[in-house]
């Protein structure tokens, strides 16, 4: 029997999922994460960021990675535009074959961004836009040490719980989850590079930071390649 037999089998649960190889983004190509927890708004924000651009004549300038998930369309959602909905044998396929830059199950669903959407946007010199959960923004900054995290926070604990009941897309249960486990998660602020507060009202001053943080790096580091 060889030595590779004896080997235990890979527990895909605690592997991050790193490829056997890696490749550089053009120069200047940005990956950035855009975190928070439930209800902090950044589909709305995404929304805003995608506005201003088609506004300035950039459309087409960023990629907006299409996450993919095990959980049900809500009301409006479109495969392939909101998320890519996959069943959850298909999701867990894709991700023992290393299909994932991060994948993470949250309340229940899991959660995972497309490697080769990433892959593509940059070596083709775009900006990519990720919008993951902190769970996942975590695996990605330990694989991708160029990454650039933007942690968006609500006013107040109790305004995120607000929020959160005036969508009503979640159980009573649910909800009550995503309420504990946004305490723990807004603790988390320090393990990201900018930190922006999302006020009740003011997405487009949220989106208006953002684009100036991401101006600013390019602007430091307008060479910088990632690795992904």
């Amino acid at each position: 029997m060889s030595d590779e037999t004896l080997q235990p089998p890979v527990d895909i649960a605690e592997d991050p999922g790193r490829p056997d190889f890696v490749i550089d983004g053009a120069p200047g190509a940005m990956l950035i994460i855009i975190s928070g927890p439930s209800g902090v708004g950044k589909d709305t924000i995404i929304d805003a960021l995608r506005r201003r651009e088609r506004e300035a004549g950039r459309e087409g300038d960023r990629h907006y990675v299409v996450t993919c998930t095990t959980r049900l369309p809500r009301n409006g959602e479109v495969d392939g535009v909101d998320y890519n909905f996959l069943s959850r044998g298909e999701f867990l396929r894709m991700r023992a074959a290393r299909g994932f830059l991060e994948a993470n199950e949250v309340h229940g669903n899991w959660y995972g961004s497309p490697r080769d959407q990433v892959r593509k946007a940059l070596m083709a010199g775009r900006d990519v836009i990720l919008k993951i959960d902190v769970q996942g923004a975590r695996v990605v900054k330990d694989q991708v040490s160029e990454a650039l995290l933007i942690f968006v926070i609500p006013p107040s604990l109790e305004e995120l719980f607000q929020r959160l009941r005036d969508r009503a897309t979640e159980s009573a249960d649910e909800l009550e989850i995503r309420q504990a486990n946004a305490a723990i998660e807004l603790a988390r602020d320090k393990d990201y590079d900018h930190v922006v507060t999302n006020e009740t009202g003011q997405v487009e001053r949220t989106a208006e930071r953002i684009d100036e943080i991401i101006a600013d790096e390019h602007h430091r580091h307008p060479d910088r390649r990632v690795r992904v």
